[in-house]
């Protein structure tokens, strides 16, 4: 496919954020009241969807906006922990130098995105969504799809959930799964993803401009 535009998903896909997810799972588990997981359950949890997760958490939907908040509010608190993943910023600009255009779209807030990509590289951003609701990244995806003005045929959404492959599909757009986030990638397969990145350096074979990775 002939890539114009490629638009990131952040938490697992650009950003590890996984570890301090973890780490602090329980405890606004105890806050909004829903269930606590194991360390046996976790692994498991990676091969479900959103909404499958929901139901094991025994979370209701209406709940979700305060603990994501309470969850973006940590994450701000402790953002000196937050690192891209290894490679990711170097083949951002590598796509930016190639003529590949790149945006996010994300349930995150602006602040925490802003805070680990940097003021710098996220200026080279064209278009820039955050904050959507759990299962509202369509939405964001379709204000990106008009800002930018870009045919959907040339877009690419770049994600590591079941979720954003929903998205993708609703906001008529190519999914790219990544191999490295929250969902396992055997599970995420069963979306059946037009592109796979294993590693970051993968991301560049989206442009004929940009170098071969090694």
């Amino acid at each position: 496919m002939s890539v114009r535009l490629a638009i990131f998903d952040f938490d697992g896909t650009l950003a590890d954020t996984y570890p301090l997810f973890s780490e602090v799972l329980n405890g606004l588990a105890r806050k909004h009241g829903f269930r606590e997981v194991s360390e046996a359950e976790r692994p498991g949890l990676r091969r479900l969807s959103a909404q499958d997760v929901l139901r094991e958490l025994q979370l209701p939907l209406w709940k979700v906006p305060a603990v994501m908040t309470d969850y973006r509010a940590i994450m701000q608190a402790r953002i000196a922990e937050v690192r891209l993943f290894p490679g990711i910023e170097e083949v951002l600009h590598q796509m930016l130098d190639a003529r590949v255009d790149v945006a996010v779209a994300t349930s995150n807030s602006a602040l925490n995105v802003q805070s680990v990509l940097g003021a710098p590289l996220m200026d080279r951003f064209l278009a820039v969504e955050c904050g959507a609701a759990l299962f509202g990244k369509a939405h964001r995806l379709k204000r990106v799809v008009k800002t930018t003005q870009v045919a959907k045929d040339q877009i690419i959404y770049i994600g590591d959930e079941i979720r954003d492959a929903v998205a993708a599909a609703r906001a008529g757009v190519s999914f790219g799964a990544v191999a490295w986030g929250y969902t396992d990638l055997d599970a995420l397969l069963s979306s059946s993803p037009r592109k796979v990145f294993r590693r970051s350096a993968d991301m560049l074979t989206l442009s004929a401009n940009a170098a071969a990775p090694t």
